[in-house]
Parts: C-alpha cells; sequence; structure tokens
C-alpha cells in the first residue's frame, strides 16, 4: 500500500504540477463537521521541489510571499494552523465546523 507521505507527494503532483522533494511531517489537523462528517488530515513540508505549477480541476496555483497569503479566500482553520507550518513548527489542530462557519478550534505543538 502506500504510505501517507507518498500520497502526499503523489497528490501534489496530480493537483498541481510539482514533485516535493525534502518530505517530512510537519502535522495533523482533524475536521469535525456538525452534519456528521470528519475528516482527518496529515500535513507534510518540503524544503524543496521540481516541476512547474500546472492548473488542474483541484487548484488553480500560484506562488505567494507569506506576508500577503489570502487567507480571507481560504478555510477558516488555515490562519491558525499555516503560520505554524510555514515557521516549521509541528502542530496538532481540531476544528468543528458547520458547514464552512468554523465554531472552535484547539492547536497545540506535537
Amino acid at each position: 500500500g502506500e504510505t501517507a507521505e507518498q500520497a502526499a507527494i503523489r497528490e501534489t503532483q496530480e493537483e498541481v504540477g510539482i514533485t516535493p522533494t525534502g518530505v517530512e511531517w510537519a502535522g495533523e489537523l482533524r475536521f469535525q463537521f456538525k452534519d456528521g462528517y470528519s475528516l482527518y488530515c496529515t500535513v507534510y513540508r518540503a524544503s524543496g521541489w521540481s516541476g512547474e505549477l500546472v492548473e488542474t480541476e483541484e487548484a488553480k496555483p500560484f506562488w505567494s510571499r507569506t506576508d500577503a497569503i489570502p487567507y480571507e479566500r481560504m478555510w477558516a482553520d488555515d490562519v491558525h494552523w499555516m503560520p505554524k507550518f510555514l515557521a516549521g513548527e509541528k502542530f496538532q489542530g481540531w476544528f468543528e465546523f458547520d458547514q464552512d462557519r468554523m465554531l472552535w478550534f484547539r492547536l497545540e505543538k506535537a
């Protein structure tokens, strides 16, 4: 079978066209939605990549300066865990949503 790290590399290749290198575990996120749906995500950090960004059905990727990340266009949880991710920290997060509205969260160092 495929490991979570292998899946992260494959999904990155399929969804945005680049191949991440120097991949390491960065954290995990757990999402619970009021309708009963739940989601567990493993987050990986890459120190490099090869290839060029490609638009796909899944994403219209673009590069951004870290001080210009468009959090207002992203899920509400991203503004809480992405700064830790970008700072090189390892983390665990728990988030509760009612559709696209975040109700509650907890974020800890891993």
